[in-house]
């Protein structure tokens, strides 16, 4: 899933990067292997992570619960809980292993139906997935979560870190409300909701994970005069581009545009999106920021470098441009409508995901067990990082 720009800019990675991606060894990882790789994970994450500065003094926080459980790994999926645990402890949704167990926390936001965050004492409901379990039940944004289960929320959020020694401070309450909102992928979610008026309901939603949603990557319509195209978490579909270009095919000369970006949480790549783009452009004409911090860390100099998205032959569209997000517009979509909004569509919504950066696969050197951090940090066009953009509201 999301991989957003990790192969734009594979060739330039390479020479950090390259060392992690394979195993080192052809014959199959001993007990010491996985047990060593498991004491290596920090110090990678302290190496390439690219957002340092919201680990306590730039170092992972690696508790003694989480020293004690790496010292005891001996097998893989000894190997693979604990990685789970290591990235858990950066309380960034954008930081995910590239296996799990059938009772792993369901990764959020692609696989979530309600975002909450801290208010004081409250956990309040402040966005609800549209065609979600959560809504079919009612859900409202202005709700709180109050229980998780038999606990409180402040109980369980506790909990949640308490598990790997850490406790609920800073950005790590809301992420770990949002988490635990979402529940285990093999179970359903035993939720308390309270609403406004103080009345409380105990509902049993199920995970996301057995839910199947059968629809187009790319559906369009016209509404109010306006062709509207949406794409349902489709980005990192190449054939998103023949859709999105059908669908541009019908439309008028100086037609308004909207697209919908509200249900793309997986992320993608940036070929689709900048295949997007291409239609509302006439020259090169750049839309995104990169930035290695882990190069900048090594060397003492720091790399950044400006995406372009090109015109398309035969492709090009003169019309007013709207783009719809929200919570679930994560990720590719977060730069998708960053770089549309560098063209001067008009950006409208809720805050997106906030998911940070762009992701790379790393491969732990002895097992090749494969975790997935941000890297790479983004930014828009004037500078601002990607996950402070926020749209105009509706």
């Amino acid at each position: 899933m999301r991989i957003s720009h990790a192969l734009l800019l594979a060739a330039l990675a390479l020479l950090t990067l390259a060392p992690l991606a394979t195993a080192q060894t052809t014959s199959a990882p001993t007990v010491e292997d996985y047990r060593q790789d498991a004491l290596a994970l920090p110090a990678l994450i302290e190496e390439q992570y690219a957002y340092a500065e919201r680990l306590p003094g730039g170092a992972f926080p690696n508790t003694d619960v989480l020293k004690a459980e790496a010292e005891a790994v001996h097998d893989q999926a000894g190997l693979l809980r604990y990685a789970e645990h290591a990235l858990t402890a950066l309380a960034d949704h954008h930081a995910i292993t590239g296996s799990s167990f059938s009772d792993s926390w369901a990764v959020t936001p692609s696989y979530s139906d309600l975002w909450i965050e801290p208010q004081g004492q409250a956990w309040a409901i402040t966005a609800v997935r549209a065609d979600s379990p959560a809504q079919a039940a009612g859900v409202q944004p202005g709700d709180r979560l109050t229980a998780v289960g038999d606990l409180t929320t402040t109980e369980a959020v506790a909990a949640f870190w308490r598990e790997i020694g850490l406790s609920a401070t800073g950005d790590r309450a809301g992420y770990a409300a949002r988490v635990l909102a979402a529940g285990r992928r093999d179970r359903q979610r035993d939720l308390t909701i309270t609403a406004p008026d103080g009345s409380a309901r105990r509902l049993n939603l199920p995970s996301l994970y057995a839910m199947q949603r059968d629809r187009p990557g790319v559906e369009s319509r016209v509404q109010d005069g306006a062709l509207v195209i949406r794409i349902n978490d489709a980005l990192g579909d190449r054939a998103t581009i023949a859709a999105f270009d059908a669908a541009m095919a019908t439309a008028r000369e100086g037609q308004a545009v909207v697209i919908d970006l509200t249900e793309t949480p997986s992320g993608g790549n940036t070929v689709v999106a900048r295949a997007i783009m291409g239609w509302f452009v006439d020259a090169p004409a750049a839309y995104q920021i990169h930035a290695l911090p882990a190069e900048a860390r090594e060397t003492g100099i720091e790399r950044r470098w400006v995406e372009q998205v090109m015109a398309r032959p035969g492709k090009r569209h003169h019309g007013p441009i709207k783009v719809q997000v929200g919570r679930w517009t994560g990720s590719t979509g977060e730069g998708l409508a960053i770089g549309l909004h560098a063209q001067g569509a008009h950006v409208v919504g809720q805050p997106m995901a906030g998911l940070l950066g762009a992701i790379y696969d790393l491969r732990l050197p002895r097992t090749g067990l494969l975790v997935k951090i941000p890297i790479e940090k983004l930014y828009a066009v004037d500078g601002a990082p990607r996950e402070q953009f926020r749209p105009a509201p509706n």
